[in-house]
């Protein structure tokens, strides 16, 4: 089962050709690839369209003199024919600067705009991927102990951290799965959830140069966050969950991965 990610840079054309030749013949192939492809397509909206008249009432030549000042992880890659959803919205990400509040743009405002702050930033983007989970984005099988171990050994091998079915388990909440995304050119791994009142949920873990700190909370596009970190890595628990039940997760979670 590729990565959301993964399908998600097919969508738009990222692919080199050979990975989305392979992608492609999973989507033929897998119904549950297939599905997935689908529902991740349904949110190809028409961004252009609805944010042509803002666009058009932009100062342009600011803005493009301010966005030609930003470095982009996008300069360094090969052009590619037309135009992505991640470029459009990086694009009208810009409209902030002269008070346009477009929630979309959040995580692109932040990259472009200010200098980011690494402790929070890769939090605001797993915030933003969380918040395309439904229950039924989760719905298929977790598969067996073994199998869980495969997935979790996998992901904490590229973190140095040893992860196990115990170390991660979250009470009265279904592990669902472990898989390895990329952020900032770093692996981040998301160790998602399932619980059956509130929905969706992740712990996620990236490496980190900030050192060591304690527990602390925040809300994320609605969700309760309880973040931390040690020496290497950084760690952050969402989910809409209550933020003491979440505190509480976090806390046992915490102790069990630092045994």
């Amino acid at each position: 089962m590729p990565s959301d990610e993964l399908l998600t840079a097919f969508i738009d054309g990222e692919l080199n050709a050979a990975e989305s030749d392979r992608i492609e013949k999973l989507i033929a192939s897998d119904a549950q690839v297939a599905e997935r492809f689908d529902f991740l397509s349904r949110s190809d909206l028409p961004f252009r369209e609805a944010f042509e008249p803002v666009l058009a009432a932009a100062p342009s030549a600011k803005l493009t003199a301010m966005l030609a000042a930003i470095p982009s992880a996008s300069e360094q890659r090969k052009a590619t024919s037309g135009v992505s959803r991640r470029g459009f919205l990086s694009a009208i990400a810009a409209c902030l600067v002269v008070g346009v509040a477009i929630d979309r743009a959040a995580i692109g405002i932040s990259r472009s705009l200010r200098k980011p702050d690494e402790a929070s930033e890769w939090r605001a983007v797993v915030a933003e991927y969380l918040s395309l989970y439904t229950p039924d984005t989760l719905s298929a099988p977790a598969g067996n102990r073994a199998q869980q171990v495969v997935q979790l050994s996998e992901v904490g091998s590229k973190l140095g951290l040893t992860l196990t079915p115990e170390a991660v388990a979250l009470p009265g909440i279904d592990f669902k799965r472990a898989q390895l995304l990329n952020y900032d050119n770093k692996p981040l791994a998301q160790i998602a959830y399932l619980d059956p009142e509130s929905g969706p949920m992740a712990l996620c873990i990236t490496p980190s140069t900030k050192g060591a700190s304690a527990p602390d909370m925040e809300n994320r596009r609605g969700m309760n966050v309880v973040y931390w970190s040690n020496a290497t890595l950084a760690f952050m628990l969402i989910g809409h969950l209550p933020i003491d039940r979440m505190k509480a997760l976090a806390d046992g979670v915490r102790g069990s991965l630092a045994a």
